[in-house]
């Protein structure tokens, strides 16, 4: 077994339909490609209907399972409504969430105009309760139980973060989402939590964030204890994880993934890291020499 494979067994998500938002490209498409390779049947979602279908054509083709691709623009309640029919008309039931559409770049703050910040805000927060509320509300009207709620967030969302304002602050308001509900919700059997990525790069988002030149300069990796970044099967293997029956007992919590990046962020004193073991040696003479006067 490696980090490379998949966690669960064979036949976890058997009759279970999973919608993944977001999911035509990137994680999205590696999640997607995991629950289905479990034995569910996937709706994905986004704005272009051309790299949804594509996805889902190449995903079936490798898996043998059924997605459904459906166009809609999490920002606007109505087309997310929308989703959830298609998705139950196709399958007859939804089982899970996983909010991971989103938006982000990097840019200082007084450079962005109030559309800019707009964007990225009604992408990840608006969108992100806009299914949660849709889905929510019809389990619940349903009488559905033993559902769940899976929100893709990031550890600068209790942290912050320069440099990505407006997604730190959604990010911040789905975690809150997420942890609130998990209270009020639980007594209608729906469980609702979060993952909070590190670095783990994909072809579009990946390239958007840190653009050509200074990718080698700005390696974020090399912010990682551990010197790499994550691979994909690691996240979705903790996504199964989250949104099957196996953690049951789970509710309301962020799992982080990354490595230790946060944790080396955090602490006053690590960027004494870069220190060689020469510069340790005259450090310590030094300080044992103020102990001495």
């Amino acid at each position: 077994m490696t980090n490379l494979e998949g966690m669960l067994k064979e036949g976890t998500f058997n009759g279970k339909s999973i919608v993944v938002t977001g999911g035509g490209t990137g994680l999205g498409k590696s999640m997607t490609r995991y629950f289905l390779q479990l034995g569910a049947n996937v709706v994905i979602s986004s704005r272009k209907l051309e790299v949804l279908q594509k996805t889902a054509d190449e995903l079936m083709q490798e898996t043998g399972g059924q997605v459904l691709a459906v166009q809609c623009d999490v920002r606007k309640y109505e087309e997310v409504e929308a989703m959830l029919a298609a998705a139950v008309q196709k399958f007859g039931k939804v089982d899970t969430l996983v909010n991971n559409a989103a938006g982000n770049f990097i840019s200082p703050t007084e450079r962005l105009s109030h559309r800019a910040f707009d964007t990225v805000v009604d992408i990840v927060l608006r969108g992100s309760y806009n299914c949660t509320l849709a889905f929510g509300k019809y389990w619940i009207k349903q009488q559905e139980t033993g559902k769940t709620v899976l929100n893709i967030v990031t550890t600068y969302a209790w942290t912050g973060s320069a440099y990505v304002v407006p997604s730190a602050c959604a990010k911040a308001g789905v975690l809150g989402m997420t942890r609130s509900l998990a209270v009020e919700w639980a007594k209608y059997g729906i469980r609702t939590n979060a993952i909070a990525p590190g670095p783990f790069p994909t072809k579009g988002a990946w390239d958007r964030l840190v653009p050509g030149e200074f990718r080698d300069k700005l390696d974020l990796k090399n912010r990682v204890p551990l010197k790499r970044a994550g691979e994909h099967q690691e996240l979705c293997n903790l996504a199964a994880y989250l949104i099957s029956d196996y953690s049951g007992y789970i509710n309301g919590d962020v799992v982080t993934i990354d490595g230790g990046e946060w944790l080396q962020g955090a602490g006053e004193f690590n960027l004494f890291d870069a220190v060689t073991p020469q510069q340790w040696d005259m450090i310590e003479t030094m300080v044992r020499g103020a102990k001495s006067e």
